[in-house]
């Protein structure tokens, strides 16, 4: 089963900066990395008169959109897929990486950043790791919101080790 780790905390705190750091670190160990980003609002991907957006509009419920190096998928949904459901469709990857999800299933990297306040939205025990710029009296790995490298080896040794397909 391939490890699906979330990358959480408030609206801010630096998340996807966090998440980019990190999969270019995982990328450069020789890890497929995954990534899922929650979007609690709802997107558009398709735009007003493009052949995809006018196959929906016919009533086509899943548009894939095809070219030699990319494909897309646009599925309507009668109701928000869980996590569980959305990971069980990505194949030929060692981890998946999520931005949001913090009430999900998945264990859990917090980031906290002091400006917004010490307030973490995670129990301890839904953490694998906090990456912060101020201290907590946590029993949690705790690292600078700039050590990728550091958070690549915790999960490399938590969730990877064997079991991924480095060269």
């Amino acid at each position: 089963m391939v490890p699906v780790i979330s990358v959480v905390g408030k609206s801010g705190v630096g998340k996807t900066t966090l998440l980019e750091k990190l999969i270019a670190e995982l990328k450069r160990r020789g890890y497929r990395v995954a990534t899922v980003k929650h979007d609690a609002h709802g997107f558009d991907i398709d735009h007003p008169g493009k052949d995809t957006w006018r196959h929906a509009r016919a009533g086509s419920d899943h548009v894939v959109l095809a070219s030699p190096n990319r494909i897309a998928h646009i599925r309507r949904l009668d109701r928000e897929l869980t996590l569980p459901e959305i990971v069980a469709a990505i194949h030929d990857v060692d981890i998946i990486l999520t931005e949001g999800y913090k009430r999900g299933p998945a264990p859990k990297i917090e980031v906290s950043r002091a400006e917004q306040g010490r307030e973490l939205v995670c129990s301890p025990e839904e953490l694998v790791a906090i990456a912060t710029d101020q201290p907590y009296d946590l029993d949690v790995p705790q690292f600078d919101l700039d050590d990728a490298a550091g958070l690549a080896d915790l999960i490399e040794a938590r969730f990877l080790r064997g079991g991924g397909s480095r060269e």
